[in-house]
């Protein structure tokens, strides 16, 4: 079917369908917006990125005003974090862990790369293709801000697998690439108290949430943490 038909019918049309390492990933366009759909679960779409830019700001804002601070972004989605924190000249090094090559592949030369060609092209910028869960707990390298978007939040993970990075071990590995001072910001679909107590039972300070309004229902939250030092 023609994208010109789905234009008068309403449905989305398939751009590209992978078998990836954790299951089938999907990118679709419905109407103007594109989408990204993870074994039958939708993960994001570009109509807005208000949350995204959201997430990355707060998290420098959290900062204690040092020099050209190294982000790392869990997730690269349609790009709208790493597009925003690459317009931001104040950020040092921006790497983004992303486990899907697909995803990766959308960006570099596909349809998502209208959103994030520039921030590619930023010699900043850092991807690596692996699981954020396996990286946090293995690299050896540390940042003043982690960033975290793989999932529609705590408590709705897309992966069974991602609950442990919520978890007080998991914390305890992002505290661990984490410098003194740096910042912890995580996106979720919903506040979650549960999880604000789960930080401070972690060790992390200054725990707090900040709303972003939606058009409708409970709004997007980004949880926020500092590890003391």
């Amino acid at each position: 079917m023609s994208s010109a038909v789905s234009a008068y019918d309403g449905r989305p049309v398939v751009l590209d369908r992978r078998d990836g390492p954790y299951g089938e990933v999907v990118l679709r366009r419905h109407g103007e917006l594109l989408q990204i759909i993870a074994n039958g679960c939708f993960l994001m779409d570009t109509s807005d990125g208000r949350s995204e830019r959201l997430l990355v700001d707060a998290a420098r804002a959290a900062l204690d005003g040092r020099a050209a601070p190294a982000v790392l972004i869990g997730g690269l989605g349609v790009g709208f974090s790493l597009a925003h924190a690459a317009r931001d000249p104040s950020w040092g090094r921006i790497t983004v862990v992303e486990r899907e090559p697909a995803v990766v592949d959308w960006h570099r030369d596909g349809p998502l790369s209208a959103l994030s060609a520039h921030a590619f092209a930023d010699p900043r910028t850092v991807i690596v293709e692996d699981d954020l869960v396996a990286y946090v707990n293995e690299t050896c390298d540390t940042f003043d801000a982690l960033c975290l978007d793989i999932d529609n939040g705590p408590g709705w993970t897309v992966d069974m697998a991602n609950e442990s990075l919520y978890s007080p071990a998991g914390l305890a590995s992002c505290a661990r690439v984490l410098r003194p001072g740096g910042v912890l910001a995580v996106w979720s679909a919903q506040p979650s108290a549960e999880f604000e107590e789960t930080l401070r039972n972690a060790g992390f300070t200054q725990v707090r949430t900040e709303e972003i309004p939606v058009a409708r229902g409970v709004p997007d939250v980004v949880h926020l943490a500092v590890r003391p030092g």
